[in-house]
């Protein structure tokens, strides 16, 4: 899949094109946080929240710019504001409006979720136990308690769109673990 495809599909909420977007350029925005919080947990926060954040401004996205330059000054002020609000020492959890929710299409099995679901439940669990923790609770919640991305949300005390972000990246750690053995 080209990028000017993909964004054109994820502008309509195509799965696999967010899936295939999330998989392109989860490395730059990642490494580009690392340098500027160095911080493993933080820079992965910040890069969640990027994409969550990308995905749910996708139609406000301009193509005579670099998508990846896009997503990079995203991440900048995401982190920007981060930075302020510790300064300021107030903690305020993020309120999204409900309305500008990404719907992202969750009826048809990824191929990620094909790989999940035809292994066996103890080899599972032992592969999700390698993952980082808040990836096994996503995880958890979604595929073993089948909760809502609305009670996920929720549960975490997130907005929705990080939810999604996360279990996208965690399915995605998970089939690579499992496609390792």
């Amino acid at each position: 899949m080209e990028i000017k495809d993909a964004i054109s599909k994820a502008k309509n909420n195509n799965q696999i094109a967010f899936n295939f977007l999330l998989d392109t350029y989860w490395n730059d925005v990642y490494a580009f946080q690392l340098k500027r919080t160095e911080n493993e947990n933080d820079a992965e926060d910040i890069t969640i929240q990027t994409f969550s954040k990308a995905f749910d401004k996708i139609h406000t996205y301009n193509e005579d710019y670099k998508f990846k330059t896009w997503l990079i000054t995203i991440s900048k002020n995401i982190h920007i504001d981060l930075v302020r609000k510790q300064q300021r020492s107030f903690r305020n959890t993020s309120k999204d409006n409900e309305d500008s929710y990404l719907d992202i299409i969750d009826d048809s099995p990824s191929p990620e979720d094909k790989i999940i679901t035809e292994q066996n439940l103890a080899k599972l669990l032992r592969d999700i136990k390698k993952l980082k923790p808040h990836y096994q609770e996503v995880i958890n919640l979604r595929y073993f308690q089948e909760l809502s991305y609305k009670e996920i949300s929720e549960e975490l005390k997130e907005p929705i769109n990080n939810v999604k972000v996360k279990l996208l990246r965690a399915k995605k750690l998970l089939a690579e673990i499992i496609q390792k053995k």
